[in-house]
Formats: C-alpha cells, sequence, structure tokens
C-alpha cells in the first residue's frame, strides 16, 4: 500500500514553509517598511517644525546671518542623516546643509508647498533633483504672521530599507525556528496517526480477506485507541456470529435429518413388507409425531427469522392479560391430566388490561406454560401470578420440576440450545421456544428474568406495560 497520505502532509508540510516564507517576505516587509516611513516621516516633519519655530525666523530679521543658519543646519544634516534646505516663500535657495554625493540647485523648480498635501510628507525624487527616492517633509518658517519661507527635509529612503533588512533578520530567524519545531508536529502525525492507520487499513484487508483472528494492538486511550479497540470487538462479534450461524446450520440440518430418516425408514419399512400391515398403524402414528415436530420447527425458524430481519411489526391493543393466562392454561388441560399436573392461577381481583401485541403475548405465556409442563414431575404443580407496581405488570410462570444449572442458565435463551437435563424430557421440542419468548418481550422494550435452582424449582418473570 503506497503512503500516500504520508506524502501529502509531506507535500502540505513544504507548501506550508513556503508560504510562511514568502509571506514574510512580502507583506512582513512591506508592513514593515510603511510603519518606518510613517515613523520617519513624523520624525523628521516634527524636526522640522522645530527649527522652523525656534531658530530659522531670526534670520529674517536680521539676527543670524546666513552662515549661522548653515552651520545649524549642518548640525541637524548630522543628525538627521538628511539633506535640509532652507528656501525663500518662491524656492530661491538661502542655504542648504546636504548629504554626500547630493547638491541643492539654486531655486526650486516650480515650487509649490502644497504639493506634499495632507501627508505631511512625499516620497521620490523630488522634482529630479536626487538619483534616489527620498522621504521629503517641508515646514513652513514664519515671521509676524507672515511666511518668509520654507524648511525643506530630504531622508533618503534607502536608509529606511536599510532598517527594515536589519530587523527582518531576526523575523527570519525566528521563522526558521519555528519551522524546524513544527517539523515535531509532523512526527507526531507519523508516529500518533499515520502507524496507527496503517494497522487499522491492514485491519480492515485481512478482515475483508476473511482473517477475523486478526487483532490491532490497542496500547493507547484516545480516539485511534477507541476506533482500534472497536474493530477489535467488531471482528470478534462477526466471527462469533459467523460460528453462530454455522451451528444454526448444522442444528437445523440435524434436526430435519432425523425426522426426515425416522419417516423414509419406516416408509421403506412398511413398502417392503418389514413392518407388517397390522403395526402400520403405530408407526404412522410415529410418522405423524416427527411431521408435526418438523412442522413446529418450520414454523419457529419462521416467527425468529421475523426478529432477525427486522420484519415484525407489533400489533399492539389494550387486552385482559389475566383472562389470556386463563385461556392458555385451559388449552393445557389434556397434557396436565395425563400427567397429574395442576396449574394454580394467582392473578388480581380487579381487570388489568395491557398494551401489548395480543397474538405475541399469548405466544409467550403458550411457551413458557409448555415448557414449564414439559420439565415438571408427575403430581406436581405450576403457578401463574399476576403482580402490579406502578405502570407495569408482573407475570410469573413457576414451576417445580428439574431445575437449571447456574453454567446453563444464561444459555438457555441461545437458540436451538437444550440443557443436558432436558434432552431426556423435551423429545419434540426444537431449542426455540425460549428464543422467542426473549425476542418478543424485547421487541415490546420489556424484559425477562429466570430465577431456578437445580432439581428444585424454575420461575420466569416477564414484564408488560399497563393500558
Amino acid at each position: 500500500m503506497k503512503a500516500v497520505l504520508h506524502l501529502k502532509f509531506i507535500v502540505l508540510y513544504i507548501i506550508f514553509g513556503f508560504l510562511c516564507v514568502f509571506t514574510t517576505a512580502t507583506l512582513t516587509t512591506e508592513l514593515i517598511t510603511e510603519r518606518l516611513e510613517k515613523d520617519t516621516s513624523q520624525t523628521l516633519y516634527r524636526e522640522a517644525t522645530m527649527i522652523a519655530d525656534n531658530y530659522l525666523p531670526s534670520y529674517f530679521s536680521n539676527e543670524s546671518s546666513s552662515w549661522a543658519v548653515h552651520s545649524q543646519l549642518s548640525a541637524m544634516k548630522t543628525y538627521l542623516n538628511s539633506s535640509l534646505w532652507f528656501v525663500e516663500k518662491d524656492g530661491t535657495m538661502i542655504t542648504s546643509a546636504n548629504l554626500k554625493d547630493t547638491t541643492a540647485p539654486q531655486s526650486v523648480n516650480n515650487f509649490d508647498p502644497a504639493e506634499i498635501g495632507s501627508n505631511q510628507y512625499m516620497i521620490g525624487t523630488y522634482h529630479n533633483y536626487f538619483q534616489e527616492d527620498m522621504i521629503t517633509v517641508m515646514a513652513p518658517v514664519t515671521q509676524g504672521f507672515y511666511t518668509k519661507g520654507y524648511l525643506i527635509i530630504h531622508s533618503p529612503v534607502s536608509l529606511i530599507n536599510e532598517r527594515c533588512r536589519t530587523l527582518m533578520v531576526p523575523v527570519y530567524i525566528s521563522l526558521g525556528v519555528i519551522f524546524l519545531l513544527s517539523f515535531i508536529f509532523l512526527l507526531g502525525f507519523h508516529f500518533f496517526v499515520h502507524r496507527p492507520l496503517l494497522l487499522i487499513t491492514e485491519a480492515a484487508k485481512q478482515y475483508a480477506m476473511g482473517n477475523l483472528d486478526y487483532e490491532i494492538p490497542v496500547n493507547r486511550h484516545d480516539e485511534i485507541g477507541y476506533l482500534s479497540a472497536s474493530l477489535n470487538y467488531m471482528a470478534t462479534q462477526l466471527k462469533d456470529s459467523d460460528d453462530y450461524q454455522k451451528k444454526i446450520v448444522a442444528n437445523v440440518s440435524h434436526d430435519f435429518r432425523s425426522p426426515l430418516t425416522s419417516i423414509r425408514g419406516y416408509v421403506e419399512a412398511m413398502a417392503d413388507g418389514t413392518i407388517p400391515p397390522e403395526l402400520h398403524e403405530k408407526y404412522l402414528n410415529i410418522i405423524l409425531f416427527e411431521t408435526e415436530r418438523l412442522t413446529d420447527l418450520t414454523t419457529d425458524l419462521l416467527t425468529l427469522n421475523e426478529f432477525d430481519t427486522k420484519e415484525l411489526l407489533l400489533n399492539k391493543t389494550s387486552f385482559d392479560i389475566q383472562e389470556m393466562i386463563k385461556h392458555t392454561a385451559q388449552s393445557f388441560e389434556g397434557v396436565c391430566t395425563q400427567k397429574h399436573i395442576s396449574i394454580k392461577l394467582f392473578l388480581l381481583s380487579e381487570q388489568i388490561n395491557v398494551m401489548a401485541d395480543r397474538r405475541k403475548i399469548q405466544q409467550v405465556l403458550y411457551n413458557l406454560l409448555d415448557n414449564a409442563i414439559k420439565f415438571s414431575e408427575n403430581d406436581s404443580s405450576i403457578t401463574v401470578e399476576v403482580t402490579t407496581k406502578n405502570d407495569k405488570i408482573f407475570v410469573s410462570v413457576k414451576d417445580h420440576g428439574i431445575g437449571i444449572s447456574r453454567k446453563e442458565i444464561n444459555k438457555i435463551w441461545e437458540r436451538f440450545y437444550k440443557s443436558d437435563l432436558s434432552r431426556g424430557k423435551d423429545k419434540k421440542g426444537t431449542g426455540l421456544g425460549l428464543s422467542i419468548v426473549k425476542e418478543i418481550i424485547q421487541a415490546h422494550d420489556e424484559h425477562i428474568n429466570v430465577i431456578s435452582t437445580e432439581g428444585v424449582c424454575t420461575e420466569f418473570i416477564f414484564s408488560l406495560s399497563k393500558a
């Protein structure tokens, strides 16, 4: 299997690094440069205003000579690392202090103090007097409320770019360190996500190939660990289901083959004269008995299939559960008389209506009473009791028969299961009766429990909702 997911994350990691460098080199540099331009222009304008207000007006009042002004501007040139021009209001140069390799004109062509606008500064070569872009600020020099001239300061943009490059060095270093540290996340993804996913993918492949014994190692308690444990549980359930299906097929085949073999043997014996005509009636009754077993088995299998395919639709109605118990108990009068078994009913004095599927609940009562009679000794009794608690009705069916051992009590709900003690007493049973009972009760969102003492008694109790 190709490690496509791993490769995708590596590619994304590289793309992420490239985008970080690109964004830093463009956006961050632009933002820093813009900030430095504004800070520089504000500083230059503040200094220009201070000089224009405090030093230069004395020139127009003849208190300072042009040489004194020039000396002041030269000092500020060194301090600000900029060219300073002192001009008349018409642009005629009075004096200047220029940076190396720059000169000042005798007069500024097309001089216009308003060209700077409201931004307080402008960027460019300023009427093509410079070979590089400059930040230019201008402050008026006033005397007696009249503008006499202007102080113009030009600072090279290259100085700002140089400062920006200096500031970007630690930014790039920090970015490189962050990018290297982020490699830890890539390693974490490899060890904590990618490798477990490979194991899960391999498990899914093994399950698809039918190898349900494959187990994913689970050594973590996060979502991937939970997924691995769930897949292991699914595989176990599928394997159990597969084994269960094989067991069902084997049991069904056995339960069909046994009566069919008997029927075929008896029919062939009667046909070839091995069984004399005077015994035909006896063996025809045996064949009829085996046929009834096959009919019961087929009916039970169809009933369980309704639950397995989720096609069971309950027709819930309100009916008197105690009347149903009476009628169901009466249907066993014949077999009870033969075994001298009495059915004692402990019912409530008032009418008790429940909301359930009448036919299905009758089948539950029939199966439980049929089991109780099968496994009860002769000259014993069976009790059926109805009790109520809150909005629930509880029905108990108790016999005094062979009981159920503790190790087998949880297996009685399994399909085709017959305990060792019951095999000798239940010749006709299919082993599906209690499975059907539990499915019906659960379909009603109710519960059924069993209490048994081996060799003493067995009691089944199920609940129903009041109407």
